[in-house]
């Protein structure tokens, strides 16, 4: 318990980050605005990466990943307007697409703080947590700032729960699947790629749908998912150089 007392604020910020805020925000995200919207302001996760990298720990962005960056955006957008511009240019904002947006940029600063921990984090003044622990920390922390948020969003005349099975199967795939196994592999991910590197598989995100899309609901594949395929994997692919990742303890 001491080792956290001595450690809150660092272990604070980071549970409201990347446990509390993000999910909180995306889910009401979710809730006032639309899918395909949430999903374009979350693409432009290697911007706010690079954007975060750059001003507040000082990572200068090299060329390579700008241009990463550039052919994965152009990727999912291609995935959200369905290979015409015509249809990208008819996705309409509103007001909900802000959370998503404060969601990102918020896990961005979550990511680098994973990758650049202040001295009382870092080597024999880290305390000896396995993933699973930090993890717990993180949790514990972020979930405290959740419930806040929820009851926020209750005192705001939100709709009450309706408690069924399908409800609480869903709970526990979020719990299990976006939850503990997500946060250790992309914890795993900022480790030994860099928060830049990891930023850029997330416009795999509106592909790995597309793709649910068609096993589940029996939608056909398109031309412009393979074409988004190549832009979003040449993306990634340019990227990558050598000296380019750094591991964090973890």
């Amino acid at each position: 318990l001491s080792r956290i007392t001595a450690r809150w604020p660092h272990l604070l910020l980071i549970g409201v980050l990347g446990v509390g805020a993000f999910n909180s925000l995306q889910y009401l995200a979710l809730v006032t605005s639309s899918p395909i919207n949430v999903t374009l302001v979350a693409a432009s996760m290697p911007v706010w990466m690079l954007a975060v990298g750059a001003l507040c720990f000082g990572a200068k962005p090299t060329g390579r990943q700008l241009a990463g960056a550039a052919l994965g955006l152009a990727g999912v957008l291609t995935v959200i307007g369905r290979g015409s511009l015509q249809a990208l240019l008819a996705v309409h904002f509103v007001p909900g697409d802000l959370y998503i947006l404060v969601a990102i940029i918020g896990w961005a600063f979550y990511s680098w703080l994973l990758a650049r921990p202040p001295a009382h984090m870092q080597g024999r003044e880290r305390p000896d947590w396995n993933w699973a622990g930090f993890l717990l920390v993180q949790s514990l922390f972020g979930v405290a700032a959740a419930s806040v948020f929820t009851a926020g969003e209750q005192w705001a005349g939100a709709a009450p729960i309706q408690w069924s099975w399908g409800v609480a199967a869903a709970l526990l795939y979020v719990a299990v699947g976006p939850s503990v196994l997500a946060y250790r592999c992309w914890g795993l991910g900022v480790a030994e790629g860099g928060p830049t590197l990891a930023a850029f598989f997330n416009n795999l995100t509106p592909l790995f749908a597309a793709v649910l899309s068609t096993l589940v609901l029996g939608d056909s594949p398109q031309p412009y998912h393979a074409a988004a395929f190549g832009l979003i994997v040449g993306g990634i692919a340019v990227s990558l150089q050598r000296g380019a990742v750094q591991k964090v303890p973890g």
